[in-house]
This record gives C-alpha cells, sequence and structure tokens, in this order.
C-alpha cells in the first residue's frame, strides 16, 4: 500500500526552524507535483509549498523567503525547510502527492500529518 509518512514536526519558539519530511513508499520519479499542505481547526487544509518534477517552487505569500521545499527522488522524500516560523504558522503540515493517472500514484495520496506549534 502507498504510503506516505510525516516526520520533524513539533513545538518551537518563534523565530525558531523546523525541518519537515516526507518519506513514501514507492519511487517518486514519475510524480510531476508534490506539496506540502497546512490544516488549523476549523480551517480547510490549505497549499503552503509546492514542487514540481523540473524543480519549479510555488509557495503561499504568508511563507515566501521563510520556507523552501525541496525534493529527493533518490531517497523518495519530501522535505520542508521552515526558517524565522511564526505563530500563525501553527497547523497539521500534511504531505501530498498529485494523481498521476497511471503507476503506483495514480490516484495521489496523502500523509497522515505532522503537528507544528509555534509559541512561546
Amino acid at each position: 500500500q502507498k504510503q506516505l509518512v510525516e516526520s520533524g514536526g513539533g513545538l518551537v519558539q518563534p523565530g525558531g526552524s523546523l525541518r519537515l519530511s516526507c518519506a513514501a513508499s514507492e519511487t517518486l520519479y514519475a510524480v510531476h507535483i508534490m506539496g506540502w499542505y497546512r490544516q488549523v481547526p476549523g480551517k480547510e487544509r490549505e497549499l503552503v509549498a509546492q514542487i514540481k518534477s523540473d524543480g519549479l517552487t510555488n509557495y503561499v505569500d504568508s511563507v515566501k523567503g521563510r520556507f523552501t521545499i525541496s525534493r529527493d527522488n533518490a531517497k523518495n522524500a519530501l522535505y520542508l525547510q521552515m526558517n524565522s516560523l511564526r505563530p500563525e504558522d501553527t497547523g497539521a503540515y500534511f504531505c501530498h502527492v498529485d494523481p498521476t493517472g497511471w503507476g503506483a500514484w495514480k490516484f495521489g495520496s496523502w500523509g497522515e500529518g505532522t503537528q507544528v506549534t509555534v509559541s512561546s
């Protein structure tokens, strides 16, 4: 069964850093788009950062210049480096693979999420 497992979340003070990792159970070479989403209670899940197979990245305005998304296909992994964290960055962060339409990730997948809490 295809799986995405996030790790690296935790409690951090404002201004601190965290690095989220997402480990995939299947190769990511055929995946065109991967991303990190954030969800807080009572709100819809929102896209935080996205990366395409050609390396092109996209970020929500609130994290530009502070977060960096990267992927390592050889390690079947996706990362999110989060610097200068703010309380409003708090939430559950989910790894996502966009549907490829064929193969292991035909229908895409979501991880179970990892909690990030930014508080003093």
